[in-house]
């Protein structure tokens, strides 16, 4: 099985509302699409769905990237993964989002050869992942009722946006737990927008409210502050904008500079890379959480597949859908029901979409 073909399209998604971080402010909803074709009949399906303040992409980027990276994908066979991600690497050094199309419809079209959900295909078992739940920031009294109105929907993980001003973070977290009580676990990320000094003096201030983690709460770059934050923290230390490949969690793992990672298929460039850098983590002791961009229903059921067969990964926080209308042109691939995402049965990832 050979590829022979590349169809690659736009899909707009509507955001039901802004979604302000800390690094940025997510005002509008696309996302690329990629069906690679063979000469057996099979095609497979990938995302890429850039976020310019973090892989430097939006949609025009990964079109013209793909259109680009697709060479290195034809005429080999699908499961030529790592030659592929080579002969992309040669291309363009980022373009992770775009990569990360061609990287997930060729693990669609290898799961389809095998006869076997994705999930399976990665060597998973279960077809059910709980994912966590972002909230934006805000006034704080409206994320203390949005976290109560998740509580009661379910969701047992709240992921909290902070890293802008650091009064309005302790109030936030504050009335969060309050609202939600104990029996709902918390992770902060401050998107690099703390200091040490301010980071050291936030978490304090909510030593009594239980945080699992706080994530990326300094520059990307900085890994020896986040090495002697993470010494001077009670809660663990979460890498994310740090780390986009498996070298970037192998410096992470020499500088002792966070004890979890978060891996983003459209950071990190697919599910190759992103098992390598699960992989590093593994070996050294650090657990991993699955994350996401701005993805559809097929970069959902992508990463939720690889969230299930790794049992390293912990945690998963793919909620992307949850803020956006849903395309009828975008189909299967997964069903999403308050924190479940359950995962389907048919070959690769389940999913279609009109091109």
């Amino acid at each position: 099985m050979r590829i022979t073909g590349m169809r690659c399209r736009r899909f707009d998604m509507r955001l039901k509302r802004p979604i302000k971080v800390a690094s940025g402010e997510i005002s509008s909803g696309g996302t690329v699409l990629v069906r690679l074709d063979t000469d057996a009949g099979l095609y497979g399906l990938g995302e890429g769905s850039g976020v310019p303040f973090v892989t430097g992409e939006d949609c025009e980027d990964v079109l013209s990237g793909v259109e680009r990276l697709a060479e290195a994908a034809m005429g080999r066979s699908p499961f030529e993964i790592q030659a592929v991600h080579a002969a992309m690497d040669a291309i363009y050094s980022g373009h992770t989002a775009a990569k990360a199309a061609i990287d997930t419809a060729l693990f669609d079209l290898m799961a389809k050869a095998a006869g076997l959900p994705l999930y399976r295909f990665l060597g998973g078992i279960c077809p059910v992942v709980e994912t966590d739940r972002t909230i934006a920031l805000a006034a704080p009294e409206d994320m203390a009722a949005e976290a109560a109105g998740l509580a009661a929907r379910g969701f047992r993980h709240i992921k909290i946006k902070t890293g802008e001003d650091p009064e309005a973070d302790i109030a936030a977290v504050r009335l969060i737990r309050e609202a939600v009580g104990p029996g709902v676990r918390l992770k902060l990320d401050a998107n690099q927008g703390w200091t040490a000094p301010t980071a050291r003096r936030v978490m304090r201030a909510l030593a009594s409210c239980g945080i699992d983690a706080l994530e990326q709460p300094l520059p990307a770059r900085d890994l020896h502050g986040m090495s002697a934050l993470r010494r001077a923290l009670d809660a663990p230390l979460m890498a994310d904008e740090s780390c986009f490949s498996p070298e970037d969690a192998a410096n992470i793992v020499r500088l002792d500079a966070a004890e979890l990672i978060n891996i983003k298929l459209m950071k990190s460039g697919g599910l190759h890379p992103a098992r390598q850098i699960n992989a590093v983590a593994a070996a050294a002791g650090l657990r991993c959480m699955l994350g996401c961009m701005t993805e559809s229903r097929v970069g959902i059921a992508a990463a939720a597949s690889l969230a299930a067969a790794e049992p390293n990964i912990i945690w998963a926080d793919l909620d992307s859908t949850m803020f956006f209308e849903e395309s009828a042109e975008i189909r299967g691939g997964c069903t999403v029901s308050g924190p479940r995402i359950l995962l389907g049965e048919e070959p690769g990832l389940g999913a279609e979409a009109d091109f």
